[in-house]
């Protein structure tokens, strides 16, 4: 005759809060892996400034996967580009384009910064704008002087206020990073720098995207370190080698 044991609640309670954790545990897991997947998930990219620096941008953003528009006063004069990159670029008018973006490029003279803020300030507030431009005294005048005086990410920001500015892209000619992106390892390094550590973030990923490291060199108010006549500027190396010389921690 078999011996009936007693029922062991205490070991059903542990067994079933055993079970309940490994459940939630599992729904952590999940909603993390959707997280990740969301952060990974392609852009949509507005470009203002349809120029070598813009364009090319433009096209290795495409070709990774990621929407582009790029914007002009006169955006049916932009058709040839747009069809040369393919069916993941279009164009728009740059109030279109600030519209469209998760994140902007500007990439237009120095010296339109000021009235490009003036114009669509309102529009580009809380946005993530990657800076590409270079102030020079030959072209865009007196903003020149303010930018060695008070360096470029300082002057950039005051001239788009409100925005996630990062600087970004600046350092290099059109021709380097066609020619350059995605390289086999050591790839090309790209200084950024800002003040918004989301924005940054960003800015990672879209230059990985493009095909280069990030380095981050700072705040904005170290931009100056790679603006236009800079010890970063013009760098053409790995990103241990950028870092080096901007004297950053390896």
């Amino acid at each position: 005759m078999p011996i009936s044991r007693p029922v062991d609640h205490s070991r059903r309670t542990l067994l079933g809060a055993a079970a309940a954790l490994l459940v939630a545990a599992l729904v952590e897991t999940r909603e993390a892996g959707a997280q990740t997947s969301s952060a990974q998930e392609k852009m949509k990219i507005g470009i203002i400034g349809a120029g070598h620096i813009g364009g090319t941008l433009g096209a290795l953003w495409a070709r990774a996967g990621h929407q582009v528009m790029l914007s002009s006063r006169h955006p049916d004069q932009l058709n040839e580009l747009v069809a040369r990159i393919g069916p993941l670029a279009q164009a728009g008018t740059v109030e279109q384009a600030i519209a469209f973006g998760d994140a902007i490029l500007i990439a237009v003279p120095y010296g339109a910064l000021p009235q490009l803020g003036a114009d669509h300030g309102k529009a580009l507030r809380g946005k993530i704008v990657l800076d590409a431009c270079n102030a020079m005294a030959k072209r865009d005048g007196a903003i020149a002087d303010e930018v060695q005086q008070n360096g470029i990410g300082i002057t950039s920001q005051k001239y788009l206020p409100q925005t996630r500015l990062v600087r970004a892209f600046n350092t290099l000619n059109f021709a380097v990073l066609e020619r350059e992106a995605n390289r086999a390892a050591p790839r090309l390094a790209i200084p950024i720098a800002g003040d918004d550590t989301g924005a940054l973030e960003v800015a990672t990923r879209l230059v990985d995207a493009a095909g280069f490291e990030a380095v981050n060199a700072g705040k904005l108010a170290d931009a100056s370190r790679f603006q236009f006549g800079g010890p970063g500027f013009g760098q053409n190396g790995s990103a241990d080698e950028l870092r080096h010389k901007l004297s950053l921690a390896p």
